[in-house]
């Protein structure tokens, strides 16, 4: 008698977007996360998540500075040092800080939820299938994303649910694909493709993209530009013999624009 056929289990990735209040993660404030969870096997979206987030201050993480300030005595309280929100980027998102106060919710807040959607789309699956993070120039990202995880406490929890590696200090970080690396390994042979910003590959390869630096549109636009190279490297002799793979249009998520 044959034993049971079983089944493959499902590869699932987390495309990943933040708008920032500037560039570095170690002072500049998270504004707006997307984060969309993307079945591999066919590029269908099985879930979506998208906050701003509420204006928060800088607040000391164990291991990320040399020293530790002492407080001269147990009635003085440090002062508070808002994290950066600078109007250059700000005006590049559209996001206002007006917005943020009114619409966005605690970082400790946005952490756990996003913690609780990644386990909620997540199926059952062996340790070397575990879910990674896609996204545009995603080392950007990355930073941002252990800012808040250390922030609110939650880089154990990240740890557990996602492939990653520790550095050399000890420093875990999740194992990500960056779809500027994809893009050059589909597109540096066209000698008009001199850019890989995501508004110029999803022109080159057909891929919609509205509303961009709206961090739901780009994950939109980012999974789709990924699941068209993948489409590309499943093809045989130039011709993919698969179904087609699934393009999503992200709705609309930021209900206010700046005028």
């Amino acid at each position: 008698m044959a034993a049971p056929s079983q089944e493959a289990p499902v590869l699932v990735a987390f495309t990943l977007d933040f708008e920032t209040g500037n560039l570095k993660c170690q002072t500049s404030a998270c504004t707006q996360i997307a984060i969309h969870a993307t079945r591999l096997d066919t590029f269908e979206k099985i879930g979506s998540y998208v906050s701003y987030i509420a204006p928060y201050n800088r607040k000391e993480v164990a291991g990320a500075t040399k020293k530790r300030k002492v407080l001269k005595s147990k009635f003085e309280t440090e002062d508070a040092i808002p994290m950066d929100y600078e109007p250059r980027a700000l005006e590049y998102s559209g996001i206002t800080m007006d917005m943020l106060e009114q619409y966005g919710k605690p970082i400790e807040v946005v952490a756990r939820e996003v913690i609780e959607f990644i386990i909620a789309n997540t199926p059952k699956c062996p340790k070397n299938m575990k879910p990674f993070i896609i996204g545009q120039n995603i080392g950007f990202d990355e930073g941002f994303l252990c800012q808040m995880m250390e922030y609110a406490g939650l880089m154990p929890e990240l740890k557990k649910l996602l492939r990653g590696h520790e550095d050399f200090y000890g420093n875990w970080h999740p194992l990500v694909l960056d779809t500027i690396i994809l893009g050059q390994l589909a597109l540096c042979h066209q000698p008009e493709v001199n850019s890989y910003k995501l508004e110029i590959m999803c022109e080159h390869l057909g891929v919609e993209l509205d509303d961009a630096h709206d961090a739901d549109a780009d994950v939109s636009a980012t999974t789709n530009v990924a699941a068209v190279l993948t489409q590309r490297m499943r093809s045989i002799g130039g011709e993919y013999t698969g179904d087609d793979l699934a393009v999503s249009k992200a709705e609309k998520s930021r209900k206010h624009f700046k005028i």
